[in-house]
């Protein structure tokens, strides 16, 4: 008999909130997907909060009780749209939301921080909830994250063919699929970048379908100084985050190219996209000839494109291709890790954090 867990997901994107009602018994089978996007203000107030502020502590707590708002909104639609009472669902994955991730920095550990309020989650929704996955696999030395190779491997595998999966939220992160084992990292900006200049100079949150870059021309120069950042050259396993990849990092870049023309950048940094995830998994996946592409990235056909263009030997699509829409493929890999956690099982893979094992990963806040 499949249980039922629901998966919850903001990432690096900042647009809002996916969720996921998906059946688990060793396959997955979504039954409902719902979302419900950010408020301006409180996008505003994560964005800031991915840097040092005044009175960071008071105002984190309080967009957390937001933020778990929200999540509670997206709990009671998928409930609605499935009939399913709340004492059928047998936990929410809650992944919350990143504002630092620090993996082994500063004093040999590190950390990473996802704001959540996974208490309150469970008294709005009376499910027992699933938090915290990340910080476990720091703490045995590994990078926290990428943790969705797993799911992947689970789900898009392929016996005796490699397969790749790149999710392109905020961040960019590649799954290379084998027979005899999984690989998996961030490999850098995915819309993080893109969505800033677009709704710095557009007014509009995303480039929609990638047409304003396509307008434009990629500008060779720029192009060459952002592949120079050292991060693009790191071997895995290696995460990174809007730590790195921020506004004041592309200021830095645009400060020699000040005649750049704004649709120009957006293309150049679509071009950049396309560029860093193609050098990747052309290095680390050089038999693969499928690559699904999952998050909001699938969903840009200028970058899309562009990925074809950079890997002509492989049949690059949307992970739909393959049975699960990609804007819910990482809220479904959070019900997946929940249902891990609550049967004892380990969650990470220590070939892509490079932790000292497996783990169970997550704290169980009961219902």
């Amino acid at each position: 008999m499949p249980a039922s867990f629901i998966g919850l997901m903001s990432g690096t994107s900042l647009d809002g909130v996916d969720g996921v009602l998906a059946d688990i018994d060793g396959r997955l089978r979504v039954r409902a997907h719902a979302y419900r996007p950010f408020p301006d203000a409180l996008r505003a107030e994560l964005l800031a909060l991915n840097q040092s502020g005044p009175d960071e502590l008071h105002r984190a707590a309080l967009a957390a009780n937001a933020l778990v708002q929200l999540y509670a909104q997206v709990v009671k639609q998928l409930l609605q749209d499935t009939g399913l009472p709340a004492s059928q669902v047998r936990a929410i994955g809650a992944h919350g939301q990143t504002l630092r991730h620090r993996p082994g920095l500063f004093d040999g550990t590190g950390y990473t921080l996802q704001l959540n309020n996974p208490a309150l989650l469970a008294e709005l929704t009376g499910i027992a909830v699933v938090a915290d996955f990340r910080s476990r696999d720091i703490a045995a030395g590994g990078q926290g994250a990428p943790l969705v190779p797993a799911f992947h491997q689970a789900i898009f595998g392929r016996r005796d063919v490699t397969v790749a999966v790149l999710n392109i939220g905020g961040i960019s992160n590649l799954s290379v699929l084998t027979d005899t084992g999984v690989l998996g990292f961030d490999c850098g900006p995915g819309n993080a970048l893109l969505d800033h200049w677009c709704q710095l100079h557009t007014g509009q949150a995303y480039d929609a379908a990638g047409q304003w870059a396509a307008s434009g021309r990629v500008h060779e120069a720029l192009l060459r100084d952002l592949l120079q950042e050292p991060y693009f050259g790191q071997p895995p396993p290696k995460s990174t985050g809007r730590d790195l990849f921020h506004a004041e990092w592309l200021t830095r870049h645009l400060a020699a190219h000040a005649a750049v023309s704004a649709q120009d950048v957006q293309s150049t940094l679509t071009e950049l996209t396309a560029r860093i995830c193609a050098a990747d998994l052309r290095r680390h996946g050089p038999a693969c000839r499928q690559l699904f592409v999952c998050g909001g990235g699938a969903l840009n056909l200028e970058l899309m494109r562009r990925l074809q263009i950079q890997l002509p030997d492989v049949k690059v699509e949307s992970s739909e291709a393959a049975g699960l829409p990609p804007l819910q493929v990482e809220a479904a890999a959070f019900a997946w890790l929940a249902s891990k956690t609550l049967a004892g099982e380990t969650g990470n893979l220590q070939s892509v954090t490079g932790a000292r094992g497996a783990r169970v990963l997550g704290a169980i806040y009961p219902a």
